[in-house]
């Protein structure tokens, strides 16, 4: 039987990335995904035929383009181990710029409403719960897959956030207005050359028209009548979005409209302040 260090570079020679191959190894063999230590102790070692077998078939998934966090069922995300699989997209880091971005607006011990349309996982509104326990989330989505992964995820973690079905504002309580709405919606225009690389990921939580705003523009279109007075709009969009985005936003009525970059220096967010007047 190949030793640890044989077997990772067998998988390296089939083109996997090493920290891959390693979380992969490590999850076949029933241990902390994050413990890359214990294989470099362990690296003479000689996981059974079991093992062997388990990692061979997560190695063929992810050559064949599934994300790593679908093969573990997981993935952390600001601190928080999320609960992920097919159902729901992949948290990605970038969006942290939004949760940090909300939690400037978010005073400790303010008791504020917070709206987070399009919760998938729930990432955006279990990590905003998770720094600001005096404020009341809600969350919402349009897929009764994705809430069943959100409130596991809420659950599990033990944070009060309230789930409702829904096409974006259409799922929220009747007369609610919150202080901050927060979403991550579809934005990738529909063919756009980058899908086929997303192929295992929920379409509908990617896609958004011809030029990937319909959602926004609905989000956007909708806001300012479920938002109260001097509450904040945050959106996430496409690497190329922010000016138009900005545009969307000037618009329907919204101040201070600005926008915020990402771990690249990208401006990735972009959001505006309800007016305190109307």
């Amino acid at each position: 039987m190949p030793t640890i260090t044989e077997t990772l570079r067998a998988a390296a020679a089939l083109g996997v990335d090493r920290l891959d191959a390693q979380m992969l190894l490590l999850h076949a063999l029933g241990r902390d995904t994050g413990n890359r230590a214990w294989l470099l102790s362990h690296d003479g070692d000689t996981p059974d035929e079991a093992v062997q077998a388990a990692f061979q078939a997560l190695l063929g998934r992810r050559k064949d383009g599934e994300p790593v966090a679908y093969l573990l069922g997981e993935k952390e995300f600001f601190g928080l181990s999320l609960q992920v699989d097919a159902r729901v997209l992949v948290p990605r880091p970038d969006t942290e710029t939004l949760v940090n971005w909300a939690l400037e607006l978010l005073p400790e011990g303010n008791a504020a409403r917070v709206l987070d349309l399009g919760t998938g996982s729930g990432a955006i509104a279990l990590a905003v719960a998770s720094r600001r326990r005096c404020a009341q989330v809600d969350a919402v989505d349009a897929s009764t897959d994705a809430l069943d992964v959100a409130q596991a995820n809420a659950a599990a973690l033990g944070l009060p956030v309230r789930f409702f079905f829904g096409n974006w504002f259409s799922g929220t309580p009747d007369g609610a207005g919150y202080d901050l709405v927060l979403s991550n919606p579809p934005y990738i225009a529909d063919g756009d050359s980058h899908l086929p690389a997303l192929r295992h990921e929920p379409l509908q939580a990617l896609t958004s028209g011809a030029d990937g705003l319909d959602d926004l523009r609905a989000i956007v279109a909708g806001a300012p009548g479920r938002m109260l007075p001097g509450g904040w709009l945050l959106l996430e969009h496409g690497w190329d979005q922010a000016g138009a985005v900005r545009d969307l936003l000037a618009a329907a009525g919204l101040e201070e409209v600005q926008s915020r970059t990402d771990l690249g220096g990208i401006e990735r967010c972009s959001g505006g302040r309800l007016p305190l007047h109307r």
